[in-house]
C-alpha cells in the first residue's frame, strides 16, 4: 500500500500539479477578461437569481422542476463538505498558513470559469420525461463542442471521480472525525463507521434526483451556518490576533516569512490543491448540478454557481483557516486531516468542540458524498437509461463509501489529486473554445437587464449555435407576461 501511495504520490501527482495551477490560473484570467469580470461585477445579481424559486411543475407530467437554489445545494452538497474542515487542515500542515492565500486566490479567478461551465451547462441540457433536466459537460461537449469522444472520457473520469475516489474521501474524513471523538483509530470502529454510511447512503440514493435536492437543501445550509457561528465565535475571543493572523498568511504566500518549512512553493501548490479540491471551479463538477435547474436564462444559473464558489471557498474554507491557526498549531510534521481542527477547536471552545467538528463533518461529508453521487449518476445516464447498469453503480458506490472509511488519509487525498487534474484537463479543453458562446449569453442577458426586463431565453435568440435541444419556449417560466419571446432588441 505505501509503495502505491508514493507512485501516486511522487510519479503521477506531483508532475501532474507543475501544470493544473498554471492552467487554471491561465483559464480564469481568460474568462476573466471576455466576461468582463463577471464574478465581480455581477455578484448582486448573483444573490436574485440564487433566490429565484421556479419550481414550475411541468404541464404535460405535472412534475416538479428543481429551482435555482435547489440545483445550487446539490452542487454545494458536493463542494461544502470534507475539502472545507479536512481539506483545509491538509493544505496549512503541508504548506503552512499561505496556503490559505493561494485557495483564495484560485476561488476568485474561478470564479469566471465556473460561470462559463455552468451557463453552457444550462444552454445544451436534456428534458427528462419527469419534467426535470439532465446535463453538464458531456452534453456540451457532444453538443456544442462536437467531440462525443472526449465526452466519453470525461463521463468516465467524473464517475469514477465522484462516484467513487470523492465519496471515499469523505468517507474517511467522517470516519476520522468519529473516532477522534471517541478517542480511537482501531479499524474494527472505522469498518463499523464505514457499514453505517454505507447503508445510509443507499436508503437515499435509491430514491431519485428529488429525494437526493431535498435532502441537500436542508443540510447544507444548517450545517454551513452552524459552522459559521463558532467560526464567529472563534474570531471574536481572538479578535487582538487576527490583524496578525492575515499579516502570516500573506507574508507567508509571496515568501517574506517561512513557517516549519512550508515554502513558497509548498504554499502555492497546496492552496491550488485543495482550494481545487474544495471549490471544483473548472473541473466539470458543478455544472451537472447547474443542468437540473429550471431558470428562465441559462445565465441565471451560471451566476448561481459562481456565487457557491465563493460560499464554498472564501467563506466556509475560510472560517476552518480562522480557527485553525488561531490555535497555533505546529506544521509540515505530519498530513493532519479533521483531527487538527478538532483540536485547534477544542482548544479554543473547551473539549465539546472536538464533538461540535464531528457532528458538523460527519452531515457535511455526509451530504457531499449525495452531491458527488449525484454528478456521477449524470454522467451515468449520458451512456445508458439501464435500470440494471445503474442499480451495479450505486451498489459500487455504497462499496466506495465503506473502503474509503477504513483507507489511509494521504492515500485517499492523493488519488482525489490526481482524478481532480485529469478532469481539469478534459473540461478545460472543451470551455476554452466554447466560452464564447457563454460570453453571447450573458450579453444578452445583460440587454434585457438594462431594458428593464427579467431575463429570458429562446434558442432562436441565437440562431448560429445549433444542437439546443430545449430553451424552445415550452418550460412555463421562459415566458413574459404569458408570451414566448424569442427576440431581442439590441
Amino acid at each position: 500500500m505505501t509503495s502505491f501511495e508514493n507512485f501516486i504520490t511522487e510519479v503521477i501527482n506531483n508532475n501532474l500539479w507543475k501544470v493544473i495551477p498554471y492552467l487554471l490560473i491561465l483559464a480564469g484570467v481568460y474568462f476573466a477578461i471576455r466576461t468582463i469580470v463577471v464574478q465581480i461585477r455581477m455578484i448582486p445579481e448573483m444573490f436574485r437569481a440564487v433566490s429565484e424559486r421556479n419550481e414550475v411543475v411541468d404541464p404535460d407530467t405535472d412534475e416538479p422542476g428543481i429551482s435555482a437554489f435547489k440545483a445550487f445545494t446539490i452542487s454545494a452538497a458536493s463542494r461544502v463538505g470534507t475539502g472545507n474542515v479536512a481539506g483545509v487542515a491538509v493544505a496549512i500542515t503541508l504548506g503552512g498558513p499561505g496556503a490559505v492565500f493561494w485557495m483564495w486566490m484560485i476561488a476568485l479567478l474561478g470564479g469566471a470559469t465556473s460561470f462559463v461551465e455552468s451557463t453552457l451547462a444550462q444552454l445544451w441540457k436534456e428534458k427528462e420525461p419527469d419534467g426535470t433536466y439532465r446535463g453538464g459537460p458531456a452534453y456540451y461537449m457532444t453538443k456544442g463542442l462536437k467531440a462525443p469522444g472526449l465526452a466519453v472520457v470525461f463521463g468516465i473520469a467524473i464517475t469514477l471521480t465522484y462516484g467513487f475516489v470523492y465519496n471515499a474521501i469523505q468517507a474517511n474524513s467522517i470516519a476520522e472525525s468519529v473516532g477522534t471523538s471517541f478517542d480511537t483509530d482501531s479499524i474494527v470502529f472505522k469498518a463499523g463507521v464505514g457499514i453505517i454510511l454505507a447503508v445510509i447512503t443507499g436508503s437515499i440514493i435509491f430514491g431519485g434526483v428529488q429525494r437526493i435536492a431535498n435532502f441537500t437543501q436542508v443540510i447544507v445550509p444548517v450545517m454551513a451556518l452552524l459552522y459559521i457561528g463558532i467560526g464567529i465565535i472563534v474570531l471574536a475571543l481572538n479578535v487582538e490576533k487576527i490583524p496578525g493572523m492575515f499579516a502570516l498568511i500573506f507574508e507567508q504566500a509571496v515568501g517574506i516569512r517561512e513557517v516549519a518549512g512550508a515554502t513558497v512553493g509548498a504554499a502555492f501548490m497546496n492552496g491550488m490543491r485543495r482550494g481545487l479540491f474544495s471549490n471544483e471551479a473548472g473541473q466539470g463538477s458543478a455544472p451537472n448540478a447547474a443542468a437540473t435547474a429550471t431558470v428562465s436564462h441559462p445565465v441565471k444559473q451560471g451566476l448561481v454557481q459562481t456565487l457557491g464558489v465563493y460560499f464554498d471557498t472564501l467563506l466556509v474554507c475560510s472560517i476552518t483557516a480562522f480557527i485553525i491557526l488561531l490555535g497555533a498549531p505546529e506544521y509540515g510534521k505530519e498530513v493532519q486531516g479533521a483531527s487538527l481542527t478538532q483540536q485547534a477547536l477544542a482548544g479554543e471552545v473547551g473539549h465539546w468542540g472536538i464533538h461540535f467538528i464531528t457532528l458538523i463533518l460527519f452531515f457535511l461529508a455526509f451530504s457531499s458524498v449525495i452531491g458527488n453521487y449525484y454528478l456521477a449518476q449524470a454522467n451515468i445516464e449520458y451512456f445508458t437509461q439501464s435500470k440494471t447498469v445503474m442499480t451495479i453503480f450505486r451498489v459500487i458506490v455504497m462499496a466506495c463509501v465503506f473502503g474509503g472509511a477504513i483507507g489511509s488519509v494521504p492515500l485517499v487525498w492523493a488519488l482525489g489529486d490526481t482524478f481532480a487534474a485529469i478532469m481539469v484537463i478534459i473540461n478545460l479543453i472543451a470551455i476554452v473554445p466554447l466560452g464564447g458562446v457563454a460570453v453571447k449569453l450573458l450579453k444578452n442577458f445583460s440587454i434585457q437587464k438594462a431594458q428593464g426586463y427579467d431575463p429570458v431565453f429562446h434558442r432562436d435568440m441565437l440562431p448560429e449555435v445549433k444542437n439546443i435541444t430545449c430553451w424552445d419556449g415550452s418550460d412555463p417560466v421562459t415566458h413574459r407576461g404569458g408570451h414566448v419571446i424569442t427576440a431581442v432588441e439590441e
